[in-house]
């Protein structure tokens, strides 16, 4: 599979779940963003982990499955647009704690995704 695919089938899960959360929670608080984002890490650190300590697929596949579906799932660009529309608005604690509610919990679940993928291993 190449990259663009592994891209272009996450940006086809990421749309889905955009239209799910707006349909059930409607305008506000990003969610959908958040989601995408946070589980996009956690994605991220168990099958990184698990190709860095157990596969031996072949070697094209790796940059599709590691990189080219969480980098289309996952979502930068619409995390920093709901920070700097907070700004926009003199939502400063609120950006404030948009962007530590973003981080925090990105980094918090990449790194148990990787500690339990390697529990699995051992």
């Amino acid at each position: 599979m190449k990259l663009w695919l592994g891209g272009a089938l996450a940006c086809g899960a990421r749309h889905l779940i955009n239209g799910g959360f707006g349909r059930w929670l409607g305008g506000g608080f990003a969610w959908a963003t958040r989601t995408v984002t946070v589980g996009g890490c956690l994605r991220m650190g168990l099958v990184v982990e698990a190709l860095a300590l157990e596969v031996k697929g072949a070697l094209d596949l790796r940059p599709s499955i590691a990189t080219g579906i969480p980098g289309g799932f996952t979502t930068v660009s619409a995390d920093a647009l709901y920070f700097a529309s907070l700004v926009g608005q003199q939502a400063r604690v609120a950006a404030g704690l948009y962007r530590v509610g973003s981080v925090v919990p990105s980094l918090a679940t990449l790194s148990t995704g990787s500690w339990l993928t390697r529990g699995s291993f051992t």
